[in-house]
């Protein structure tokens, strides 16, 4: 699953799956986290966070 934030703090996004993704149990997973250079919206051709906002 990937995700992408630009609003919402990528901290509060991480503690949220973990409370909800957490069994104790091996297998739960791991979050990676990493920076997102750039998103091109292809139909409108913006970039940046209007290319994150789906607002129509």
């Amino acid at each position: 699953m990937d995700i992408v934030v630009s609003a919402v703090p990528v901290r509060k996004v991480i503690e949220t799956a973990k409370k909800v993704l957490y069994t104790g149990h091996i297998g739960d997973g791991k979050i990676f986290v990493y920076d997102v250079e750039n998103v091109v919206k292809v139909r409108t051709g913006e970039e940046g966070f209007d290319a994150l906002q789906d607002v129509e």
